[in-house]
Protein backbone atom coordinates (compact mmCIF):
# COMPACT_ATOMS: atom_id res chain seq x y z
CA UNK A 1 0.00 0.00 0.00
CA UNK A 2 2.69 2.95 0.92
CA UNK A 3 4.58 1.53 -2.32
CA UNK A 4 1.41 2.54 -4.27
CA UNK A 5 0.67 5.90 -2.49
CA UNK A 6 5.35 6.82 -2.81
CA UNK A 7 4.69 6.18 -6.54
CA UNK A 8 1.40 8.37 -7.08
CA UNK A 9 2.75 10.73 -5.18
CA UNK A 10 5.74 10.79 -7.13
CA UNK A 11 4.31 10.17 -10.81
CA UNK A 12 2.39 13.31 -9.44
CA UNK A 13 5.48 15.32 -8.49
CA UNK A 14 6.86 14.29 -12.17
CA UNK A 15 3.72 15.19 -14.56
CA UNK A 16 3.95 19.40 -14.72
CA UNK A 17 7.88 18.80 -15.32
CA UNK A 18 6.90 16.23 -18.38
CA UNK A 19 3.99 18.60 -19.50
CA UNK A 20 7.11 21.87 -19.46
CA UNK A 21 9.20 19.84 -21.02
CA UNK A 22 6.91 18.61 -23.65
CA UNK A 23 8.43 19.01 -27.68
CA UNK A 24 6.90 20.60 -30.68
CA UNK A 25 8.78 19.06 -34.13
CA UNK A 26 8.27 20.75 -37.42
CA UNK A 27 8.19 19.35 -40.62
CA UNK A 28 7.33 19.69 -44.31
CA UNK A 29 5.06 17.66 -46.12
CA UNK A 30 5.61 16.51 -49.87
CA UNK A 31 3.23 19.61 -51.10
CA UNK A 32 5.60 22.26 -49.18
CA UNK A 33 3.56 22.52 -46.37
CA UNK A 34 4.69 23.18 -42.81
CA UNK A 35 3.13 21.49 -39.84
CA UNK A 36 4.11 21.55 -36.23
CA UNK A 37 2.24 18.96 -33.97
CA UNK A 38 3.64 17.22 -30.74
CA UNK A 39 4.01 13.83 -31.99
CA UNK A 40 6.97 13.06 -34.37
CA UNK A 41 5.98 11.92 -37.66
CA UNK A 42 7.62 9.30 -39.63
CA UNK A 43 9.31 9.62 -42.66
CA UNK A 44 9.86 12.89 -42.80
CA UNK A 45 12.60 14.96 -41.59
CA UNK A 46 11.81 16.23 -38.93
CA UNK A 47 12.89 19.42 -37.15
CA UNK A 48 12.53 19.81 -33.38
CA UNK A 49 11.35 23.77 -32.13
CA UNK A 50 12.03 24.83 -28.96
CA UNK A 51 8.87 26.75 -27.00
CA UNK A 52 9.04 29.34 -24.74
CA UNK A 53 6.51 29.51 -22.08
CA UNK A 54 5.41 31.93 -19.92
CA UNK A 55 6.12 31.68 -16.36
CA UNK A 56 3.02 33.04 -14.14
CA UNK A 57 4.09 36.00 -12.04
CA UNK A 58 4.38 35.68 -8.48
CA UNK A 59 2.41 38.96 -8.20
CA UNK A 60 -0.61 37.40 -9.88
CA UNK A 61 -1.72 40.07 -12.16
CA UNK A 62 -1.54 39.74 -15.57
CA UNK A 63 0.92 41.95 -17.68
CA UNK A 64 -1.36 44.47 -19.82
CA UNK A 65 -2.36 43.47 -23.53
CA UNK A 66 -1.38 45.84 -26.12
CA UNK A 67 -4.82 47.61 -26.88
CA UNK A 68 -5.01 47.75 -22.87
CA UNK A 69 -1.54 49.76 -23.44
CA UNK A 70 -2.81 51.52 -26.62
CA UNK A 71 -5.96 53.01 -24.46
CA UNK A 72 -3.65 53.40 -21.41
CA UNK A 73 -1.38 55.44 -23.73
CA UNK A 74 -4.20 57.45 -25.09
CA UNK A 75 -5.48 58.62 -21.89
CA UNK A 76 -2.10 59.61 -20.83
CA UNK A 77 -2.04 61.94 -23.96
CA UNK A 78 -5.87 63.61 -23.66
CA UNK A 79 -4.32 64.40 -19.89
CA UNK A 80 -1.55 65.85 -21.16
CA UNK A 81 -3.11 67.88 -24.05
CA UNK A 82 -6.06 69.12 -21.73
CA UNK A 83 -3.39 70.22 -19.24
CA UNK A 84 -1.82 72.71 -21.94
CA UNK A 85 -5.01 73.94 -23.31
CA UNK A 86 -5.62 74.47 -19.08
CA UNK A 87 -2.05 75.89 -19.02
CA UNK A 88 -3.11 78.09 -22.18
CA UNK A 89 -5.97 79.31 -20.83
CA UNK A 90 -4.26 80.27 -17.36
CA UNK A 91 -1.28 82.03 -19.36
CA UNK A 92 -4.40 83.85 -21.32
CA UNK A 93 -6.29 84.93 -18.01
CA UNK A 94 -3.06 86.13 -16.14
CA UNK A 95 -2.08 88.36 -18.74
CA UNK A 96 -5.70 90.24 -19.08
CA UNK A 97 -5.41 90.50 -15.13
CA UNK A 98 -2.02 92.22 -16.12
CA UNK A 99 -3.53 94.40 -18.38
CA UNK A 100 -6.25 95.17 -16.61
CA UNK A 101 -4.31 96.04 -13.44
CA UNK A 102 -2.17 98.44 -15.69
CA UNK A 103 -5.33 100.17 -16.95
CA UNK A 104 -6.58 100.64 -13.62
CA UNK A 105 -3.60 101.86 -11.81
CA UNK A 106 -2.53 104.57 -14.58
CA UNK A 107 -6.58 105.78 -14.10
CA UNK A 108 -5.72 105.84 -10.80
CA UNK A 109 -2.84 107.99 -10.96
CA UNK A 110 -4.86 110.65 -13.30
CA UNK A 111 -7.35 110.72 -10.93
CA UNK A 112 -5.17 111.56 -7.94
CA UNK A 113 -2.74 113.60 -9.77
CA UNK A 114 -5.32 116.07 -11.78
CA UNK A 115 -8.45 117.80 -9.32
CA UNK A 116 -10.64 118.26 -12.69
CA UNK A 117 -11.07 115.64 -14.50
CA UNK A 118 -13.24 115.93 -18.25
CA UNK A 119 -14.85 112.97 -19.93
CA UNK A 120 -17.17 112.72 -22.69
CA UNK A 121 -20.34 111.67 -21.93
CA UNK A 122 -23.94 111.65 -24.42
CA UNK A 123 -21.23 112.96 -27.26
CA UNK A 124 -20.08 116.08 -25.00
CA UNK A 125 -17.15 116.44 -22.65
CA UNK A 126 -17.96 117.97 -19.74
CA UNK A 127 -16.18 118.06 -15.94
CA UNK A 128 -16.84 115.74 -13.33
CA UNK A 129 -18.33 116.32 -10.35
CA UNK A 130 -16.04 115.57 -6.70
CA UNK A 131 -18.77 112.81 -5.87
CA UNK A 132 -18.77 111.44 -9.93
CA UNK A 133 -14.49 111.61 -9.19
CA UNK A 134 -14.46 109.55 -5.74
CA UNK A 135 -17.12 106.78 -7.09
CA UNK A 136 -14.32 106.61 -10.59
CA UNK A 137 -11.62 106.59 -7.86
CA UNK A 138 -13.51 103.51 -6.08
CA UNK A 139 -14.00 101.58 -9.27
CA UNK A 140 -10.43 102.02 -10.55
CA UNK A 141 -9.42 100.57 -7.03
CA UNK A 142 -11.47 97.94 -6.70
CA UNK A 143 -10.38 96.83 -10.32
CA UNK A 144 -6.62 97.56 -9.54
CA UNK A 145 -7.50 94.95 -6.22
CA UNK A 146 -8.93 92.22 -7.94
CA UNK A 147 -6.41 92.38 -11.29
CA UNK A 148 -3.41 93.46 -9.35
CA UNK A 149 -2.75 90.66 -6.97
CA UNK A 150 -1.58 87.27 -7.08
CA UNK A 151 -4.39 85.31 -8.61
CA UNK A 152 -6.06 82.85 -5.80
CA UNK A 153 -5.77 79.64 -6.73
CA UNK A 154 -9.15 77.14 -6.94
CA UNK A 155 -8.95 76.18 -3.26
CA UNK A 156 -8.67 79.71 -2.20
CA UNK A 157 -11.93 81.12 -3.76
Amino acid sequence: MNRKILMLAALMAATPALAYGQSVYKWTDEDGVTHFGDRQPSGNKVEQVNIRTSKPSGSGEARPGPQERLNELEKQRQGEQQKREETAVEEARRKQREANCATARSNLEMINRNARIRAEMDGELRYLTPEEIEEQRQKFEDIAEENCNPEETGAER
